[in-house]
């Protein structure tokens, strides 16, 4: 058996918990989704350093240039950069896919102040810790931030491709077009959600998977201490998605028991 199918073995009950999470059930107005997106949108935005961070790393941004150890990896980085940091929007604009989920947000009415108030902290040059201090949003998304710049921090190319191959999600986009469906027949309403959902299903596809766990096993290679950091990153990256998942799941619920107490 390969360390890669070993790992994946490992962390099969915590993708079974993300994969019948409640979140799931909880999430059938387009409110619910609303307040997904918010506490979301921070994941989506740190997925980008986890990227780059790969990028620096296994492609060459120096000068003068070198040859490569290996150009499967970085052309798997490169493209998935091309699409995550310059995609074409509905309207033929390049934008990052971060950029395309906040106007998405826009249209949904969701909020998105303390995501920008990020984003201000960290262009007038606060740190990246002391700037998730100061956010008011729920434990779990800082928490689940503060686990990604860790491993960015670790500067372990294998650690930080880690929580990139085996730390993200790909259950959400047919259940939010399914929600869209029912409120959004006429496809018009919220055209940027579900672009970038569609564009979401649509790069994924089935190469990216197969060519991240290559890139792990040509960073790992034979070193034992290499697979086995990996495998903890892994379980400390899902149980990180099952507590923001949680976190969420319980806001949803919070917010629709308020309402209901609202309209007695």
């Amino acid at each position: 058996m390969k360390q890669t199918e070993k790992i994946e073995q490992e962390i099969s009950g915590l993708r079974k918990q993300l994969k019948n999470h409640s979140l799931y059930k909880n999430l059938n107005t387009v409110e619910d989704i609303r307040i997904f997106m918010e506490n979301h949108v921070f994941a989506v935005w740190d997925f980008m350093s986890l990227l780059k961070s790969l990028q620096n790393k296994l492609t060459n941004t120096s000068v003068p240039w070198m040859p490569l150890k290996s150009a499967v990896t970085a052309r798997f980085i490169n493209e998935i950069v091309l699409g995550e940091e310059s995609d074409i929007n509905e309207l033929n604009e390049p934008k990052s896919h971060f950029e395309m989920y906040l106007d998405a947000m826009k249209q949904i009415g969701a909020n998105f102040s303390q995501i920008n108030l990020l984003l201000n902290q960290l262009q007038e040059g606060k740190g990246i810790y002391k700037s998730i201090d100061q956010l008011e949003v729920n434990a779990a998304v800082k928490n689940f931030m503060r686990f990604s710049f860790e491993c960015i921090d670790s500067n372990n190319s294998h650690s930080i491709a880690s929580a990139f191959t085996f730390g993200r999600e790909d259950l959400l986009p047919d259940i939010f077009i399914e929600i869209l469906n029912k409120v959004d027949k006429t496809k018009s309403k919220y055209s940027k959600l579900r672009y970038y959902l569609d564009r979401h299903i649509e790069l994924d596809g089935d190469e990216h998977g197969p060519l991240s766990l290559l890139m792990i096993e040509q960073l790992c290679e034979d070193d034992t201490q290499k697979w086995s950091e990996c495998l903890q990153v892994a379980k400390v990256a899902l149980k990180r998605r099952i507590d923001l998942w949680d976190a969420i799941s319980a806001e949803i619920v919070q917010q629709k028991v308020k309402k209901g107490t609202e309209r007695v």
